[in-house]
């Protein structure tokens, strides 16, 4: 019985995945690529940075920074490129003038919000909040600053929680919720006083639901969550890769 081959078949499958991407232009560079995938995801794979403090690849986006905010031809709202997917013939600006001030701005904001004293973080030097204010050039904020007082949970035998660091990005909840599927973290509270929080507002070293991975820690941007026993400047936080930060699981720090 003669033998059927697959290379037409197979052909037609390739022309038709060619006929279904899409090009846009981003900075003035012209892309072809996937539709379904975000501009942030396009512009990473294409070498454009584009600052963010919540985004990272692998798990859900959720706009919460705000930093990644970019300009769309014929859009007069800046767009968060974590989220906003991509279309044929979208012209994208990652870089302005009007992106820098406002990216400035949320910087500033950040630092006010809560106690980001980098001379004695644990993370100085490390910290992706800090390096995005020295890339953007912010020495300080116009801002008055809120100085919260608010408490630090040591309770865990491996790790610290320290709110007065953490920006709220999330990505402890996530990465917690979508990777290790414990659920221990969440976010309590509503606007300026909402706090991540373990279990039903429970010292971390009380939750029953928590595993000691460390993922959490380890995604952190800041010094918010990080390993007990560090002093200034001690705590360099392993690659966000959520691939890597997955073969973690009962191994320790």
């Amino acid at each position: 019985m003669p033998r059927v081959s697959a290379a037409p078949a197979q052909k037609t499958e390739r022309r038709s995945a060619l006929e279904q991407r899409i090009m846009l232009r981003i900075d003035g560079e012209y892309i072809t690529t996937d539709p379904g995938k975000t501009i942030l995801e396009v512009a990473r794979e294409t070498g454009i940075d584009i600052p963010t403090l919540c985004a990272v690849p692998g798990l859900t986006s959720v706009g919460a920074c705000r930093l990644c905010l970019i300009e769309v031809k014929g859009n007069q709202r800046l767009l968060p490129a974590c989220t906003v997917k991509v279309e044929g013939g979208m012209v994208v600006s990652t870089r302005s003038e009007r992106l820098d001030k406002y990216r400035r701005m949320i910087l500033e904001l950040l630092f006010t919000e809560r106690n980001h004293v980098c001379a004695v973080c644990v993370s100085s030097g490390a910290c992706e909040l800090q390096d995005l204010a020295t890339q953007l050039g912010v020495t300080h904020a116009p801002f008055e600053f809120r100085n919260p007082n608010l408490p630090v949970d040591a309770s865990h035998e491996r790790f610290i929680e320290d709110p007065n660091r953490c920006i709220l990005c999330t990505r402890c909840v996530r990465i917690c919720r979508e990777v290790e599927g414990a659920n221990t973290w969440e976010v309590g509270g509503r606007g300026i006083n909402s706090n991540i929080i373990a279990d039903l507002a429970e010292p971390w070293g009380g939750s029953l639901s928590c595993t000691s991975c460390g993922k959490c820690v380890q995604i952190c941007p800041t010094g918010a969550l990080a390993v007990k026993g560090r002093a200034t400047g001690e705590m360099t936080k392993r690659a966000w890769n959520v691939t890597d930060l997955n073969r973690m699981r009962g191994a320790r720090t």
